[in-house]
């Protein structure tokens, strides 16, 4: 299980390095097209190619399901804690919501292939483009998410779920925050404490 573990983890670097490099050039591809569009409604010696702006819907369909997958793979998804850290129903919530991403990723791979098949049929209106490499990145996501799911359940199997999400979850700034004792910052030397107050008055003649 161990050696399962090492191997997937492996894989899933090199492809989380792949989807970084893919989802890079999506964004930069899409503000190209977008600043095109704007520039060629506005500069009448400027082509109007209607394609630019399919792609640029194209672009952010992949980057939206692609950045998604990753945001598995670091629970950096939306989450609510609705319990208080460590406790039992924390830990319940925690497990159902990794569990629960493992579903929607098996869901996405089953109808995603139907849905990206269905695009063999149809082809985008300004550009002539299948409709296949369009509607396929719901099946390519859905493959991601269910690898990057499967790492982080195998490691909590191992390892524990706390040592998990410490190794593989971006960390948040309310668990970095500094809780113990601070140096006095400008605020309380304006405005000492109570004790401070009531101890120097005591002092005064």
């Amino acid at each position: 299980m161990s050696r399962l573990l090492d191997a997937l983890a492996w894989l899933n670097r090199v492809l989380e390095r792949v989807l970084h490099v893919l989802l890079l050039a999506l964004v930069f591809g899409f503000t190209l097209f977008i600043i095109y569009q704007v520039m060629s409604r506005n500069m009448p010696f400027m082509p109007r190619l209607y394609w630019t702006e399919e792609f640029s819907r194209f672009a952010f369909q992949w980057m939206v399901m692609l950045g998604a997958a990753v945001g598995v793979l670091h629970a950096d998804h939306f989450v609510l804690e609705a319990f208080p850290r460590g406790s039992r129903a924390d830990l319940a919530t925690r497990v159902i919501r990794d569990l629960a991403c493992l579903t929607l990723g098996i869901i996405f791979v089953y109808h995603g292939k139907e849905f990206a098949l269905s695009g063999l049929r149809r082809n985008a209106t300004a550009s002539g483009l299948s409709m296949v490499y369009v509607y396929s990145a719901f099946m390519v996501s859905g493959v991601f998410i269910v690898l990057f799911s499967l790492q982080r359940l195998l490691h909590a199997v191992l390892h524990g779920w706390d040592a998990m999400e410490e190794a593989l979850n971006t960390p948040q700034e309310i668990d970095t925050l500094d809780t113990g004792d601070s140096e006095p910052t400008l605020l309380d030397s304006r405005y000492p404490s109570a004790d401070t107050t009531h101890h120097d008055q005591g002092r005064r003649p």
